[in-house]
């Protein structure tokens, strides 16, 4: 086992009706003035909105609106953003929504907190911020993990450059979790959100590290519990025990815990990047289901007996002791087989991908060639093209 430092400091309030408690939280740290930031008319219409907005006024909290953040963030709008919080001194950001919301948030927070540094630097990793705004969450989407990390991922649409960065300052100060708010969230983004939640863990879990069966054991049973949940939410929406599993497993996915004693580094969620920060059209989950089974394919003989173990441990495959890639193949088919089972795409053909942009991807994704993706294999960028071309599917 690694060393590691696990730090995970957000105030994470789970269940029915928790959302209604906004108000009262916020006033309890003492903040003035809240920026609400969120995404489509979704909130507006299931009156959400409405609800922590009258939640703050009962208690005297001054607020400001940003609405319109994207399935895959911009700069754009954080720049926004922080122009409305300097010139309305807001002092808390209220993050309602999943992922991209949240994203676009500590964004924000950076930007607000850092008045002297282009806030693109810190993705770009040309500059560490010192302090943000503090950011609190109510969580309406499982899927991204934000509501409990460290990390912030943004697309300049400037340049086509999607890149996230960890950073301390990205902990939210509280998240709040009523799984009946991702009841209206439809199949397709649900599904999404499923494949999201599984690739922290599994990105996690083929990573570079030895004995580390503790972190392993929470991984795989994370795992097994996410599919469960899924298959039931694919059935049945409003399924409020399966609906809580997979909120529940999204925050602590993408907490750290389930990578804690390993060396880890994502090059799946790093190939999907360029997908999406080209074409926004792309949801981010759905890219990361048509590229995984590929890039595994590529890369499991340089940890057979990893996958394997996966197999047998997520999957319930016998082992093959004579002939363990056929395990680990199993375990590769079984993985894909439920994002189709999910409705997700499982190749780049199914999202209208143009074999033409793969070499431009991949000299985005490896800096010019300056850059390899590191993991239990190295990838360059001849190896990103051809996990590219193998996820195109026949």
């Amino acid at each position: 086992m690694e060393n590691f430092e696990f730090y995970a400091p957000t105030r994470m309030i789970f269940g029915k009706d928790t959302h209604l408690k906004v108000g009262k939280l916020i006033r309890e740290y003492g903040f003035k003035k809240v920026l609400i930031h969120f995404g489509g008319g979704s909130v507006k219409r299931t009156g959400l909105l409405d609800t922590v907005c009258r939640s703050l006024e009962e208690e005297g909290i001054g607020y400001v609106l940003l609405g319109g953040v994207q399935a895959n963030p911009v700069l754009s709008m954080a720049r926004k953003g922080i122009e409305l919080c300097r010139r309305e001194q807001v002092d808390f950001i209220l993050a309602v929504g999943g992922g991209s919301v949240i994203d676009s948030s500590k964004c924000i927070a950076d930007g607000v907190g850092n008045p002297d540094v282009d806030v693109w630097k810190f993705h770009m990793k040309e500059a560490v911020p010192k302090k943000a705004l503090p950011v609190g969450v109510i969580l309406t989407l499982a899927a991204a993990g934000s509501e409990m990390s460290a990390s912030c991922v943004i697309t300049n649409e400037e340049n086509g450059l999607k890149r996230g960065f960890n950073s301390v300052t990205h902990r939210p100060l509280f998240s709040i979790c009523n799984p009946e708010l991702t009841y209206t969230v439809n199949a397709f983004q649900t599904g999404c959100g499923t494949v999201d939640i599984m690739m922290h863990t599994l990105e996690r879990y083929f990573s570079l590290g030895h004995d580390t069966s503790l972190t392993d054991r929470m991984a795989e049973g994370l795992l097994k519990a996410v599919i469960e949940a899924g298959r039931i939410v694919h059935e049945n929406p409003e399924d409020y025990e399966a609906r809580a599993a997979l909120m529940w497993a999204g925050s602590l996915s993408h907490n750290d815990l389930t990578g804690a004693g390993r060396q880890v580094f994502m090059p799946v969620h790093q190939l999907e990047h360029e997908l999406s920060g080209m074409d926004d059209r792309i949801a981010h989950g759905a890219g990361l289901s048509a590229l995984w089974a590929s890039w595994a394919r590529y890369v499991y003989q340089n940890d057979m007996n990893r996958f394997a173990q996966y197999a047998v441990n997520v999957w319930n495959q016998e082992m093959d002791f004579e002939h363990p890639e056929r395990t680990a193949q199993a375990g590769i088919r079984e993985t894909e087989d439920y994002f189709k089972s999910l409705d997700m795409p499982v190749s780049l053909k199914e999202l209208g991908v143009d074999p033409a942009s793969f070499k431009v991807m991949a000299e985005k994704c490896s800096g010019g060639g300056a850059r390899r993706l590191t993991g239990i294999r190295e990838l360059d960028e001849e190896d990103m093209i051809r996990i590219y071309e193998m996820a195109m599917g026949e």
